[in-house]
This record gives structure tokens, sequence and C-alpha cells, in this order.
């Protein structure tokens, strides 16, 4: 059976579709609950968002991070109680295969996912613990997710996973477009609590509550890429910027590491992230999945949309990494025709360290 929030029964709810199904895509004023939401009405952390869609994987035993720093891109071994991370999990082909966020509370790693990740996630863990002293449950039914800007003081006591975005990851990644101290992800901060399912209309109370629209918005004018939304079944970390929170360029060997090095020091990802500025003028969005074209060629494809309540209409969307980055490109959703202007997430010449810098990770021989 579907799951369905207690919180669709609030007044005004409307249920969201595709990946975030199950939850409330906002309460009837998607714009004003993503002012609340960003802090533009009353103070940050005035609005809070039901994730309870989402998937979470426990990781428990003494073996727990030095197993998971060998599976992931991440390194996870000496990660303190209460502080945030973000790892993947990639094919042998450095495609990314699943996308977590992690949070260690001193007994127990929480892997917070996509709802559809969840049993897959917990299914490949089991799989791969040979003689290990860890034990892996996907515990999404017990526990749920909520999502605020800042800090919820009645959710003091709470484990929360707190977004490291857009924090630069060790190693080196100094080819990003944008630096770190310049990242829009830097007016986003954004934390997730995990609160038990059983407790989740109490724990909420009489806090406002924003739509999952509201959210995507934010994430979107972050320039933060999603898991089910930016990614397909050849994305590589390189692709998204992914470079900057969830792969640790230093750290020891994890499957798909070769690529990630291989990429990093002598090649270029093929397609690069982009955000979009819609032209507004036509007063509705394009799908995503629409195609982006440069003249008469299709040079990529838009991935996620939403109305931004300052911006207007904006998207991510992943083009061809030789899409020149000053030209005005088009959407195209059916035959409607959306001009867009383009902001650099990844750099157009990503890639190839080797000779310009020193101390990169190389690929193992």
């Amino acid at each position: 059976m579907s799951y369905l929030s207690p919180l669709l029964n609030r007044s005004g709810a409307v249920q969201a579709g595709g990946l975030d199904a199950g939850v409330a895509a906002h309460y009837g004023d998607p714009n004003r609950e993503q002012r609340l939401l960003a802090g533009y009405l009353g103070k940050p952390g005035s609005a809070v968002v039901d994730l309870s869609h989402r998937g979470v994987v426990t990781v428990t035993g003494p073996d727990r991070l030095s197993w998971l720093n060998t599976l992931s891109s991440q390194a996870v071994t000496t990660l303190a109680p209460g502080v945030g991370t973000e790892l993947l999990l990639l094919t042998i082909q450095g495609r990314i295969e699943f996308d977590a966020r992690v949070v260690d509370d001193g007994e127990t790693t929480w892997l917070i996912v996509e709802s559809t990740e969840a049993e897959p996630l917990a299914k490949w863990l089991n799989s791969m613990k040979f003689m290990l002293r860890v034990e892996i449950a996907d515990v999404s039914a017990d526990w749920a997710v909520l999502g605020s800007v800042t800090e919820v003081p009645q959710w003091d006591n709470h484990l929360v996973w707190v977004d490291p975005w857009p924090h630069v990851a060790v190693g080196g990644y100094s080819y990003a477009a944008v630096p770190e101290a310049e990242h829009p992800g830097l007016e986003r901060p954004w934390r997730e609590y995990l609160i038990p399912a059983s407790a989740l209309e109490e724990e909420v109370g009489d806090l406002p509550l924003a739509g999952v629209w509201a959210a995507e918005a934010l994430r979107l004018a972050a320039w933060r890429p999603r898991r089910g939304a930016e990614t397909d079944d050849k994305t590589i970390p390189h692709e998204l910027d992914l470079l900057r929170t969830a792969v640790h360029l230093a750290k020891g060997c994890y499957k798909g590491q070769e690529t990630v090095a291989r990429v990093h020091n002598l090649g270029h990802p093929p397609r690069r992230l982009v955000f979009l500025q819609l032209d507004g003028s036509l007063h509705t969005l394009p799908a995503p999945g629409s195609q982006v074209f440069l003249d008469d060629r299709v040079v990529g494809t838009v991935t996620s949309v939403a109305q931004h309540f300052e911006m207007g209409p904006i998207a991510l969307a992943l083009v061809k990494r030789s899409v020149d980055p000053a030209a005005v490109l088009n959407v195209n959703d059916d035959g409607e025709m959306y001009p867009a202007n383009q902001e650099l997430i990844v750099a157009t010449d990503a890639g190839q360290v080797v000779g310009r810098q020193s101390g990169f990770l190389r690929a193992p021989r």
C-alpha cells in the first residue's frame, strides 16, 4: 500500500506526485509557504516541510563507519556524532547507484534516501556485510523526516541531519565554476529531522507547514541536485557538482573510484548541471524531461522546474559540457518554447587538473 502522510489531513493539503507522492505539494498558498520557509515572513524556521515519505536505513555495530568508508565515496571513519555528511555508492563504472544523507548518533548510522531507495539500499548493504559486525535495517515505517531551513527549538533533542552544502570536499576540488564563498547554497541552510513516525502529528503541532513545492524551489535556487531528478543510469558525480559534498578525493579505494579519479585528473564529464532562469512571460512552466535546444540542436534535458517567489520560473538541466555558457537556450515543452539564460554550476573545463595543480588523487594502477 502506498504511503500517505497523516499531515495530508491538514486544511488545504494537496498531495504531490512523482518523487514526492504521499506528502503535500502545498497547503493552499504555495507562494506564501515558500516565503515562510525561507524566512521572509517571520524568522527562518517559521515553517517546516513534511518529508515523511523519505526512506530511512540504519546501520549498527562496531564496524559500521569503517565498513561504510570502504564502500562509499565519502570518508566517514571519524564521523563525529551529530555531524551530517553525504555519501554516494557507485557502480564499478563510477555511476551513481545510491545517494544518501548520513548522520551518526554514536551507536547508529542513519541514512536518509528517496522514498523508493530504502528497500534496495538495505538489500544491497546486507549483501555486502560478509563477516563484519554490522546490522542493516529499513526503518522507514518507524521514522519520519521533517525539513526546515534552520533550528526548530522544540526539536533540540532530536537527531538532525545538517546539509553540508556547499562545503568543498577535501582533496583539492579547485575547478568548480563558483567558489564556495559565492555559492548560492550558502543562502539555503537546510536541516532534516528524524522524528518517530508515531509522533509525527504531535511533533509538528501548530508549526506552520510548507509543501514540498516550496522546498523544491529553494533547492533549485541553491543549485542542489536530487537523486531521481537530476540523475539517470549514466550520471557520474562530476556532472552534478557532487564533488563538493559527497566525494572525498583523498580517501582509500572504493567501487567506482577509478572513474572518479580518472575524470578528475585526466578527462571531462560529458555533461554538466546548469541553472536556468526561464522566461516567465508565458505564465506556465515546462515539464521536467523537456528538451533543451541551442538554436536547432538538442543539447540537454530539463531535470527539475519550480516557481521561485523572487526569481520566477527556474529550472535545473543537464546539458552537454561543450555548450557555450553565455548562449541563450530554449526549452521545448511539446512545442512551447521557453527562452532560458544559463548560470554555471559545473565548469566547462571541469577535470584535467593534472599539470595545473599538484596533490590530487590519481587513478589506481
